[in-house]
């Protein structure tokens, strides 16, 4: 799939640069023409004259260099490019690309780079945990970059945790998933909600639920397997998602994912409404920690804004939204109800009196209802087979 694919791969001044060389290597094993930009402090780390020799090509690392092919090469590279990974991104890096900065010959590169960008951060532990470079790294989510999260383990400073480059082959292999053309989905774009919403009550108490995301995770991943770019918008899971076709957007409160859902909902081919919102949230938010107040604590409560009626008014022709009802009696006509309430195209039907079904198991029983009046029941499975079920029921809205 690599042949006549152009691969243009960026070098930050991360010791983890000199496992570059490596990647260059599956690229251009598999076909893939490469070339590399890199700045000044990645060639402390792998030599020019290395790259040069595996790409057949002259390394851009100075925007004002002589030897370079053309006066605007950052112009020249970002047009010849099919796809554009940084690896390592240092937090310096990923700094420059959220702020607009363009100080030399990569950052200015990445302004003028208009297609698909994947990033492979690493750095110390402690500086990935920043707020700063977390707050960097959700704007360049935001923009529509792709990231390949690092892994645990000893680092070269010594300490041990998150912040390591993911390995050469397994970088090689999550580019290769996003950008196989054959897939069924490629092109298409799925908003995806996941997991419970928290709704304070003051700095140390919420009212939430007991969904752990793990059904509308694996409808990510299932939704990216098959070529569409995912957009997951994720309640507070004990949960990660490192497909590169998976942009993941952190949301606390039933209002946030609201506002996320709304936002987002517009630029999208299918909605899939899988996040357990909660349905009431405290009519006041306190300050402060609320201390013992006598025998009794009122905490009033109003409504959530209900995201699948939202969408269901404002949804457009070719647009295919799909809701989740998780009920415990009366389960098929509740759902069916919803389902034409909130104007929805289908709905999976959960129901807690299915042992092994629900919220915490890694199984699933559901039932698909709709809107031409049609019933699919489904057996107790593993919440991977119940996404494939799901998508295979999308399928016919989305490619037929």
């Amino acid at each position: 799939m690599w042949t006549g694919k152009n691969v243009l791969i960026g070098i930050s001044g991360g010791i983890a640069a000199y496992k570059i060389p490596e990647l260059v290597r599956l690229f251009t094993k598999a076909g893939a023409s490469v070339k590399v930009v890199a700045t000044r402090n990645a060639l402390q780390f792998v030599s020019p004259l290395t790259l040069e020799t595996l790409t057949t090509a002259k390394v851009y690392s100075d925007v004002f260099a002589s030897v370079n092919d053309y006066s605007t090469e950052h112009i020249a590279l970002a047009k010849w490019a099919d796809v554009f990974l940084i690896a390592p991104a240092t937090a310096n890096v990923l700094g420059k690309f959220a702020n607009g900065i363009a100080d030399d010959a990569l950052s200015t590169l990445y302004l003028a780079y208009t297609g698909k960008v994947y990033v492979a951060p690493a750095m110390n532990t402690h500086m990935y945990e920043h707020p700063a470079v977390q707050r960097n790294m959700q704007r360049l989510k935001e923009d529509g970059v792709s990231f390949l999260e690092p892994t645990e383990g000893m680092l070269a400073c010594g300490d041990v945790g998150k912040g390591r480059m993911q390995d050469p082959p397994l970088i090689f292999d999550a580019l290769s998933a996003a950008l196989q053309v054959e897939k069924p989905w490629s092109g298409k774009r799925i908003l995806i909600t996941a997991g419970p919403t928290h709704e304070r009550i003051d700095p140390v108490r919420y009212i939430g639920n007991d969904s752990t995301g793990k059904m509308g995770y694996a409808l990510a991943e299932a939704c990216a397997e098959r070529g569409a770019h995912v957009l997951l918008v994720s309640g507070p899971v004990q949960l990660r998602m490192d497909h590169p076709l998976v942009q993941r957007l952190d949301v606390t409160s039933a209002a946030e994912m609201h506002q996320e859902a709304v936002r987002l909902f517009p630029e999208v081919d299918a909605a899939i409404l899988c996040a357990a919102v909660a349905d009431f949230t405290p009519e006041r938010t306190y300050d402060q920690k609320m201390k013992r107040q006598g025998a009794d604590l009122v905490v009033r409560l109003k409504p959530t804004q209900d995201i699948a009626a939202h969408l269901g008014s404002i949804k457009q022709p070719g647009q295919t939204l799909v809701g989740f009802a998780l009920e415990t009696h009366e389960e098929a006509d509740h759902a069916r109800e919803k389902l034409i309430r909130k104007n929805l195209d289908f709905i999976v039907l959960n129901s807690l009196n299915d042992a092994g079904a629900g919220f915490g198991y890694d199984t699933n029983k559901v039932s698909i209802l709709t809107a031409e009046g049609y019933t699919f029941e489904h057996s107790l499975k593993s919440k991977k087979e119940v996404a494939e079920d799901i998508l295979d029921t999308l399928h016919a809205y989305l490619c037929e």
